[in-house]
C-alpha cells in the first residue's frame, strides 16, 4: 500500500510539473541554444591492394577512440510538428588505422597510424516532434552539410583533404524543465567524399620516411563515419 502511494505521488509530481512549466521556446519562431557531447569517427576504407615490398596490406579502423563536441544551436519553428535548425559543431577526434598481410597463411601485424582529425560541421536539419508527454517530447532529426577539417596534419603519413559533404540522421528527446529544455541526441553522419590525399599528390606537403610510406600507398579511399551523442540546451 506505502509503495502504491509512492509510485502516485510521483506521478502527480511529473504532470505538476509539466503543466506550470514555465519554458517558452517551443512558442518561440526562433530560438538559439548550444551544445556539448561526444563523438567516435570511424572510416570507410578501400585498400589499393597493390604490392608493396612484397607484401599487399589490409586496413581497418583497429577501435573507435572518444571525442569531444562543442557547437551552437539556431532553431526555426515552422509549425507545430517541424522545424528547421542550424547548428555549426566542432569536433575533435582521431582514428586508428591497423595495417596487416598475409604471410605463410598467416595473419602479420603492418603497423598502425593515428589519424587525427577536427572538422567544423556545417550542418542543416529538419526536426519532427512527436506530440509532448509530459515532460517529454520524443523526435527524429534528419539533413545534412559541409565539413571543413582544421586538424590535418601534413607532417602524418595518411594526410586527409580538407573538404567533405555528407548526410546525417538520428533521434531525440526534449525533457522540459521550468526554463529551458534539455535533449539527448544520437546522430550518425555519412560523408560523401574520398578524404585520402594519394602519395603523389603530397609533393611539397611534408616529407615521409621510407617506412611511413606504406601507410598511405596501402591506401585507395577513405570516407568519414561519425556516431556523435551530444546534449542540447535550449
Amino acid at each position: 500500500m506505502r509503495l502504491w502511494l509512492i509510485l502516485i505521488l510521483v506521478q502527480v509530481s511529473v504532470y505538476s510539473s509539466a503543466q506550470f512549466s514555465n519554458y517558452i521556446g517551443d512558442d518561440k519562431i526562433i530560438h538559439f541554444g548550444f551544445l556539448l557531447g561526444m563523438n567516435t569517427m570511424d572510416f570507410g576504407i578501400t585498400p589499393s591492394l597493390q604490392s608493396i615490398d612484397g607484401k599487399v596490406y589490409q586496413v581497418d579502423v583497429s577501435r573507435l577512440k572518444p571525442g569531444f563536441s562543442v557547437g551552437i544551436i539556431s532553431d526555426m519553428q515552422l509549425n507545430r510538428y517541424f522545424n528547421l535548425r542550424f547548428t555549426p559543431t566542432l569536433h575533435f577526434g582521431e582514428r586508428e588505422l591497423s595495417y596487416s598481410y598475409i604471410e605463410n597463411d598467416s595473419v602479420k601485424g603492418g603497423g598502425s597510424v593515428s589519424v587525427g582529425s577536427a572538422p567544423l560541421c556545417l550542418p542543416l536539419y529538419l526536426k519532427y516532434s512527436a506530440e509532448r508527454y509530459g515532460d517529454f517530447r520524443p523526435y527524429l532529426i534528419g539533413g545534412g552539410g559541409v565539413g571543413l577539417d582544421l586538424g590535418r596534419d601534413k607532417e602524418k603519413p595518411v594526410y586527409l583533404k580538407p573538404l567533405d559533404v555528407y548526410l546525417e540522421f538520428g533521434v531525440g528527446c526534449d525533457i522540459y524543465f521550468s526554463f529551458f529544455k534539455l535533449a539527448p541526441e544520437l546522430k550518425f553522419a555519412i560523408g560523401g567524399n574520398n578524404l585520402f590525399v594519394p602519395l603523389e599528390e603530397r609533393e611539397g606537403e611534408g616529407t615521409l620516411s621510407e617506412d611511413d610510406k606504406k601507410y598511405s600507398l596501402a591506401l585507395k579511399k577513405l570516407t568519414s563515419k561519425v556516431i556523435t551523442l551530444t546534449f542540447n540546451f535550449e
